[in-house]
């Protein structure tokens, strides 16, 4: 399977440069001409991509293409030029969010030493970043029997939630029945990634011994309602995130 890499930064256009030239060449030879139009179409990308972070965060990815045009002010035929199918697009920004996440999970574990500081840290950032929102949703589900049946509680813990990603590619099915591949590879590092974190702070005894990396992955993916004063939210989501913060926390024997 072919591994996708992307990062939240990244601008490379999925369309292959050759389609992007023609379109903008317009058949000819002029680089004079031709170089402002590839800065305005680098540009509508980087707007379809920052609408779709947008809309899928706030609505998830059911929402309709035309929403994510509507965003970005551009015609619903520039984003289908550059995004043949919904399906394509919601992988892009999948498979990007994960990415984030897991850069997000290893300079946490790089820069704090004390194992609950580098969880706390990593779920911290995320929120804040609001890419845990755009998460595919089987990645919660990742390496748990589907009908948790006949499975003592900790075999379905952080070790196989961590090393056995799932067999084959996952598939993101959205609310209008749409479906797309997701980076498997991609998913993988991030569960090994954050799986890391969980298991130190599980072993320092800070963690609650039943919290999986599901459980991690589902805090960050929690959302406070939006509020239309910026400094409520940005209050609201804090407290959110403490209360979630302390409910993960192990509490010492009595």
């Amino acid at each position: 399977m072919h591994t996708h890499n992307s990062h939240w930064s990244s601008t490379t256009a999925l369309s292959p440069s050759g389609a992007v030239g023609a379109a903008v060449g317009n058949g000819r030879g002029d680089g004079a001409r031709t170089a402002p139009l590839r800065v305005d179409a680098q540009r509508n990308l980087e707007h379809v991509l920052r609408a779709a972070r947008e809309v899928f965060g706030e609505l998830g990815y059911g929402a309709p293409m035309e929403d994510v045009a509507r965003r970005a002010r551009v015609g619903v035929g520039t984003v289908y030029r550059r995004f043949p199918s919904k399906d394509v697009l919601v992988r892009r920004i999948a498979e990007e969010e994960t990415s984030r996440l897991t850069d997000q999970a290893r300079a946490a574990l790089g820069q704090e030493d004390e194992p609950w500081s580098a969880l706390s840290r990593f779920l911290r950032t995320s929120v804040a970043s609001g890419a845990g929102r755009l998460l595919p949703p089987q990645v919660l589900r990742v390496g748990v029997p589907e009908d948790g049946e006949g499975v003592p509680a900790d075999e379905v813990r952080v070790p196989q939630q961590r090393t056995q990603p799932g067999g084959g590619e996952l598939r993101l099915v959205a609310g209008d029945g749409t479906t797309a591949a997701v980076d498997d590879a991609g998913a993988a590092a991030l569960l090994e990634v954050v799986g890391l974190l969980v298991d130190r702070a599980r072993e320092a005894g800070t963690l609650r011994t039943d919290v999986s990396v599901s459980d991690v992955l589902l805090v960050i993916a929690t959302a406070a309602p939006s509020l239309p004063d910026p400094a409520q939210q940005a209050a609201a989501s804090a407290r959110l995130l403490d209360i979630l913060l302390e409910g993960l926390r192990s509490r010492p024997s009595s």
